[in-house]
């Protein structure tokens, strides 16, 4: 339409499925289908989009990087806007903000350019995450369990409303779409144009200690992590992971249990002082492979979360945020770690202890323990069994289940807390008050009267 700089596909033009579905990252794509997909360029194109989808009576919805692994910008009865081909970035030196379009991605794209002026953003881990979703959910970014969410850094935000009027949100105006623009997730009532972000100076040295152990040891390991973990570094990402690699006597594949840290800092015995707890674990002895103080990059972490989370590859993923008895949050979780079906299927126990108090703004849910679960696989025959395998394992985690967090979850599927209940019915009053009439899709459910109530209770 010459109404766009960008693209407009409808049903019937050729290209309009890979408009409305080619960007998804998850190949497990789902049927539905939007009214149009608008391919924008510009900022302009964003601001159209939404007025003709008004003239339309459609509504509407926003797709930044695609990593959605239920798809949630693909939604029936709307204009789908999808913001690939808008890429802006810049820097302003005298106050340390970087501003960015949603669909740039961290860190394949954004890192870089703050690297290029000695600037570091805590941004997510998998390099071809785009930023919208990703701070809009929360922002679960490098070393979060001491330097933040990332959305925290968000200072202010370009907003196209639901008339289509653009505005700017921070802490002294649209406070309200501020507020919400740090946690809503699928259900921010406008488009985001442009994020502005507090940078803070960039680290000198990445320091790592990854040991990996026998899948039996899980228990053992995780009970002994929630005595160490609160007397850490809040400089130090702890996680452990359950994998599979080449660890045989002769190179066979097999899942192993790692523990993995990693202290971003200036200085190398810094960082070895931070990484010190990781060596007091008493069956150390017993590691298959144990690297400790060891100097590494983002860059080779960042390949390893491209390597596990291959392209055109069939997702299913679900997420838990625990809280408990260790013993009884080990022996819940053990399914997840030590009995995962695919072999390039991994869970993540993410240590965000000691919790720290979180600033006003959406998000907020959280405990000292997050752990998410990625079934990955190449055959579709696969789907039936994966699905039924991570219900009841996630099932079998409920006595230990407090919420979950946007960014892995699939509403579709099962609904879990994901707001504290004064921030869900704040959320509410919100998105009730700058879209009346709905023009943004709200979150994919299965029951939108359920939200924000974890499926059990």
């Amino acid at each position: 339409m010459s109404t766009f700089t960008g693209k407009f596909f409808t049903p019937t033009d050729a290209g309009f499925d890979e408009a409305a579905v080619g960007r998804v990252f998850n190949a497990r794509r789902p049927s539905r289908r939007p009214n149009a997909v608008l391919l924008a360029e510009t900022r302009d194109d964003i601001i159209n989009g939404v007025k003709y989808a008004k003239e339309q009576g459609w509504g509407v919805a926003v797709r930044s990087g695609g990593h959605s692994w239920a798809a949630w910008s693909v939604r029936e009865e709307t204009l789908l806007i999808d913001l690939g081909l808008y890429q802006e970035m810049d820097y302003d030196p005298a106050t340390g903000i970087a501003s960015a379009t949603p669909a740039t991605k961290g860190g394949e794209v954004l890192d870089p350019y703050l690297a290029s002026v000695g600037r570091f953003f805590n941004g997510g881990h998998c390099p071809t995450v785009g930023i919208g979703g990703f701070l809009l959910q929360g922002g679960q970014g490098w070393v979060a369990r001491g330097w933040g969410w990332a959305a925290e850094r968000v200072v202010a935000v370009d907003v196209v409303t639901a008339d289509g009027e653009l505005v700017r949100a921070d802490a002294t105006q649209n406070q309200d779409l501020y507020w919400a623009a740090r946690g809503a997730g699928p259900s921010f009532p406008g488009v985001v144009t442009r994020f502005y972000l507090q940078t803070m100076p960039r680290y000198k040295h990445a320091v790592e200690s990854v040991q990996l152990y026998q899948p039996e040891q899980f228990q053992d390991i995780l009970k002994w992590m929630y005595s160490i973990h609160d007397q850490v570094s809040p400089d130090v990402e702890i996680v452990i992971v359950s994998q599979c690699g080449p660890t045989g006597p002769n190179g066979e594949i097999e899942r192993t249990i790692v523990v993995d840290a990693l202290t971003l800092v200036d200085d190398v015995e810094q960082g070895k002082k931070n990484l010190e707890p990781f060596l007091t674990y008493p069956g150390i002895d017993t590691a298959i492979v144990n690297i400790w103080g060891n100097e590494t990059q983002l860059s080779v972490r960042r390949e390893q979360q491209l390597n596990a989370n291959p392209e055109d590859h069939r997702y299913f993923v679900d997420n838990i945020w625990v809280d408990g008895e260790p013993a009884t949050i080990a022996e819940k979780l053990d399914p997840l770690f030590t009995s995962i079906p695919e072999e390039k299927g991994f869970t993540i126990w993410y240590s965000m202890g000691p919790l720290r108090e979180l600033p006003d703004m959406a998000f907020s849910m959280q405990s000292p323990g997050y752990v998410a679960t990625y079934l990955v696989s190449d055959d579709e025959t696969h789907d039936a069994a994966n699905r039924a395998w991570l219900d009841a394992a996630m099932v079998n985690a409920r006595p230990v289940t407090k919420g979950t967090y946007l960014g892995d979850s699939d509403f579709g599927n099962r609904q879990l807390k994901f707001l504290s209940s004064e921030n869900f019915d704040r959320l509410q009053k919100v998105i009730a008050d700058r879209d009346p009439d709905g023009r943004f899709v709200r979150y994919l459910t299965k029951d939108a009267a359920k939200l924000n109530t974890n499926d059990w209770e």
